[in-house]
């Protein structure tokens, strides 16, 4: 039988791959008004919504009942799964899979990506290529808790609003970024998101995203990469792929694009620009 892989809808995937998946989705809270991320509430209303609220939204975990229910599904016709979380260390999801699982042993087997969307996409996608090869679910969980490490999401937003609002900002420090039209670059690291470094206007954010990415060490092609936007508009990043096309130029002639979702958007707001890849 088949192995299928489960993911939640912190994870932003390919357009041409997210239709492989099962997707159980988190909840999304503006205030005390409950939505399906996902299922109720699109990436675009979502956005909408974040632009005009007081208060930044909330995202609880998924139970380990709404697991339940997609492994159910996913084994009946007797196929094992492979289930890729959001980061322990940013939501308790992983936890309700695992609990979940414990009904599924031998059938289901669930691995803590450490990371959130567009790089989780691309440890799911990867997770496609190996099922897709034949092999077993066990397998493909211990080839993606082995790659995981190599998984890095480089990402620059466009206004400080969002981090100040969030608490990973002073009011001063954020006041003076906005009138100085400072671009923070951030990355993913072991589940947590970190600052790397601040620059002053588009252009030279832009410069600061390309020599993070350069600093990894070099892009694996070989492996699936996935560039990313938050908001509703693409063509900033479509703007920085054409300015820099030398970082890609010989190894991919077009990339694969994903709208950003809730988890990171929350704290990035409109208007960032990500790219998610394996370092070689």
């Amino acid at each position: 039988m088949s192995v299928k892989i489960i993911i939640d809808s912190s994870t932003d995937a390919a357009e041409a791959v997210k239709n492989r998946f099962t997707v159980v989705p988190l909840p999304v809270f503006f205030g005390e008004e409950k939505f399906i991320d996902g299922v109720n509430l699109t990436h675009a209303e979502f956005y909408e919504r974040l632009k005009s609220s007081p208060q930044l939204p909330k995202t609880s975990q998924a139970a380990p009942y709404d697991y339940s229910t997609a492994y159910e599904a996913a084994t009946a016709d007797g196929s094992s799964a492979v289930v890729l979380t959001i980061s322990k260390k940013l939501s308790g999801t992983y936890q309700s899979a695992m609990i979940a699982a414990e009904d599924f042993k031998g059938r289901v087997f669930v691995v803590d990506s450490g990371t959130v969307t567009i790089s989780a996409g691309i440890l799911a996608e990867y997770a496609l290529r190996l099922a897709d090869s034949g092999m077993p679910a066990e397998k493909i969980a211990e080839a993606l808790e082995s790659k995981k490490k190599d998984v890095r999401l480089i990402a620059m937003v466009d206004t400080l609003e969002y981090l100040k609002k969030g608490g990973r900002l002073s009011a001063a420090v954020a006041f003076a970024g906005e009138l100085l039209s400072v671009k923070p670059v951030i990355s993913v690291e072991d589940g947590e998101i970190h600052i790397l470094g601040k620059a002053r206007g588009a252009k030279n954010g832009n410069n600061l995203l390309e020599a993070e990415i350069k600093k990894t060490g070099g892009v694996d092609f070989s492996m699936p990469i996935l560039l990313g936007y938050s908001g509703t508009d693409p063509a900033k990043l479509h703007g920085y792929i054409d300015d820099f096309s030398e970082l890609w130029r010989g190894h991919a002639e077009a990339f694969s694009i994903a709208e950003i979702g809730s988890v990171v958007g929350t704290h990035a707001g409109p208007g960032a620009i990500a790219a998610a890849f394996f370092v070689k």
